[in-house]
């Protein structure tokens, strides 16, 4: 009989927040070793202000120096490797990063957000409207949290929503570290090839969406690979971390009745509640790793150059040296400088667009159920997946 594998210590969790273990490390000496699903050793790093500064220099902190995350008995040329980070900006630092995000920044500025506000708006209302049909119990997840983001950003990329099930399931499996390396590759090979098809029809007639727009705007100066790694990375942070806070978040409301009753009465907190939940269930465990490119000093620990560094940001994002209390789920505070984007030049590109998803998606829910309660006492976690949430939430009303 096999034994059950353990998450890395960065992605343990104890229910909504961090494992003890890790909290222990944040509180004492705040940095450690720790194993990887790489196969290689890494520092960790815990605390609030010591994760700021990790993030915030990508010249010291690289996540494009020095590895390339593929086993050495895979059979990937140097080629095949450089054409899979290709177009990957979490794989990418300045100033290949920089060139590639500002040709992006102007699809997710707020300004641009807002124009889809209506029609985010309607999907949630269809949502609602089918769940109320079907009738109660139902699953939140598979019902509501999981297809809205995914309804959202196939249309803001331009991909066939008709193919969710295939391209949720490649997701699933490219974040599930429980899974044989060849078998999470192969999921990205998949979709690579995939969002490939796709680009190669805007090449020939580019439409108004996403990708229509880089063909139309940058085609000259973004290789096909680059364009299919921005698809690909797109499509998967665009649904599987919003759908996650969807889930997760409004569970963790309804495990805080006090909280869930404030924002009923008083919808108008919802950005502050946002972040809040944002800060206290920090869905993305750790962010891409970085690797020094010189020696460095990090909570009183010096680490030499050519080092694996992994940030904890549910650890940090409840450092009491951030703020206070922060064990505590409290929507009046809105957590203001919270790290569950990221923060530095790999801030979330589509944090606009995840907070305006959110800003609809909970006020709407919970108008609509007045009733809504979880069914089961215990939740359904996702302990291996790199982007942390609930397989399932029966909920009835």
């Amino acid at each position: 009989m096999s034994e059950t594998p353990t998450p890395p210590l960065y992605m343990r969790r104890a229910g909504f927040g961090p494992d003890p273990e890790l909290e222990t490390l944040r509180d004492g000496q705040g940095i450690g070793r720790v194993s990887t699903p790489f196969g290689i050793d890494a520092w960790l790093v815990t605390r609030y202000a010591d994760v700021r500064t990790v993030l915030s220099d990508p010249e010291r902190f690289s996540n494009a120096v020095g590895i390339d995350f593929v086993p050495s008995d895979t059979k990937m040329s140097k080629e095949e490797i450089a054409a899979l980070r290709a177009g990957n900006m979490l794989a990418l630092d300045p100033p290949e990063h920089t060139r590639l995000r500002r040709t992006l920044t102007p699809e997710f500025t707020i300004r641009r957000m807002h124009r889809l506000e209506p029609r985010i708006t309607r999907i949630v209302e269809e949502h609602l409207d089918a769940m109320e049909r079907a009738g109660s119990p139902a699953d939140l997840v598979s019902s509501f949290a999981l297809p809205i983001p995914s309804l959202v950003i196939c249309e803001l990329l331009g991909v066939p929503y008709a193919d969710r099930e295939d391209f949720q399931r490649r997701s699933s499996k490219m974040l599930d570290v429980a899974s044989p390396f060849e078998e999470r590759l192969a999921a990205q090979m998949e979709s690579r090839a995939y969002i490939g098809e796709l680009v190669a029809r805007a090449r020939v007639d580019p439409g108004e969406e996403l990708l229509g727009t880089l063909v139309r705007e940058h085609g000259d100066d973004l290789t096909t690979h680059e364009l299919v790694g921005i698809g690909t990375l797109l499509l998967l942070a665009g649904h599987e971390t919003t759908s996650n806070m969807l889930g997760l978040g409004t569970l963790a409301l309804l495990r805080h009745p006090d909280q869930l009753e404030l924002l009923r009465k008083e919808p108008e907190r919802i950005d502050a509640a946002v972040e809040e939940l944002l800060r206290w269930l920090s869905i993305v465990h750790s962010g891409t790793a970085k690797m020094t490119t010189a020696e460095v000093e990090i909570a009183g620990q010096v680490i030499g150059p050519g080092e694996l560094v992994v940030c904890a940001l549910p650890a940090a994002n409840r450092d009491a040296g951030f703020l206070p209390d922060p064990e505590t789920l409290d929507i009046t505070r809105g957590a203001p400088g919270h790290l569950a984007f990221g923060h530095g030049v790999h801030h979330c590109l589509g944090a606009p667009l995840a907070r305006l998803e959110m800003r609809i998606a909970f006020p709407a829910l919970l108008e609509r159920f007045p009733g809504l309660r979880a069914v089961e006492p215990e939740a359904h976690f996702r302990s291996f997946s790199v982007v942390y949430g609930l397989t399932s939430l029966p909920v009835a009303w």
